[in-house]
């Protein structure tokens, strides 16, 4: 039974209390675990940990050290790199497909089972399937020169120039399924009225995905925004799989730099201050989209 106010009117913080109640083990999680891990991370990378955590402060040294580290700079600029076309490639192949999709096809089902399927795949399998496909020996390169084109070449995870141009082919393949579902559940939303009235006044189908579906599967771009956005900051898997940061360090990524240092380096400290920049992006990302989606609505 609800407690009700001196007005009669149930008391707001009661409301729900079932779910209140429910929810408290997940908050407790929240909290102790998440929070004060972060807490504590963010505290101990001001430290000069080694092997064990040690509260011994050394200001912003373990940063300075991080951004004069070659190795980093290289893995923001791939993340940079793959961020950017990954987040491009994802959002227009998935929204393409979704957009044919929605044209009510034959086997729609079994397409969208096709499409999706990567997506139920490890990322080390993935890793593992591309490495093979991109080997010069017996990937898709060799098949090619065995048609007859000798002088075919694709072997982008062999060549540092082009190394992370073959992670994102990889990432994709695996992704672009569920953004297509996602962009395909908001056209799916879309009034059929919309389409028979921009028919009847002869607007161009192109111009009504640009002019009129696309501003109204606004809050389906934002979250398939952050959801591609999160998977990016921690890209870890593909690379170990594909090419454990190699040919040398030019696949490097922030995941697997922080990773290194704490595990293999024995450096707690430096990759304490690599993670806490990692949480950084992650709040960049993540305040902005929080603002769009709740503040937003608060004022409409």
């Amino acid at each position: 039974m609800a407690v009700k106010s001196h007005s009669g009117r149930p008391n707001q913080l009661f409301r729900n209390l079932n779910s209140k109640i429910a929810s408290i083990p997940m908050i407790l999680t929240a909290m102790v675990i998440f929070m004060g891990g972060t807490i504590w991370t963010v505290v101990y990378s001001f430290t000069n940990s080694k092997l064990l955590p040690r509260a011994t402060f050394i200001g912003f040294e373990q940063y300075e050290r991080l951004w004069a580290a070659p190795r980093w700079i290289i893995s923001i600029q791939n993340l940079a790199i793959y961020g950017i076309l990954s987040l491009i490639f994802s959002l227009v192949i998935g929204f393409v497909l979704a957009a044919l999709m929605d044209q009510k096809i034959r086997f729609e089902n079994t397409f969208r089972t096709i499409f999706l399927y990567p997506f139920a795949l490890s990322f080390i399998v993935t890793g593992l399937v591309w490495q093979w496909l991109l080997n010069p020996e017996f990937g898709i390169q060799a098949v090619v020169r065995s048609l007859g084109w000798e002088s075919f070449t694709f072997d982008p995870l062999y060549n540092s120039d082009f190394v992370i141009y073959g992670i994102l082919i990889a990432a994709l393949w695996q992704g672009t399924g569920l953004v297509m579902c996602l962009m395909l559940a908001g056209l799916r939303g879309i009034d059929e009225d919309i389409w028979k009235a921009s028919r009847v006044d002869g607007i161009p189908m192109w111009k009504t995905y640009i002019l009129i579906v696309i501003p109204m599967m606004r809050p389906v771009f934002i979250t398939t925004l952050v959801i591609i956005a999160s998977g990016i900051v921690k890209v870890y898997d593909l690379v170990v799989a594909q090419t454990s940061g190699g040919p040398g360090i030019a696949s490097e990524v922030p995941a697997k730099y922080v990773y290194d240092y704490m595990f293999q380096a024995q450096n707690l400290g430096q990759g304490f201050a690599a993670s806490t920049m990692m949480l950084l992006t992650v709040a960049i990302i993540v305040v902005p989209w929080a603002y769009l989606e709740f503040g937003g609505r608060k004022r409409g």
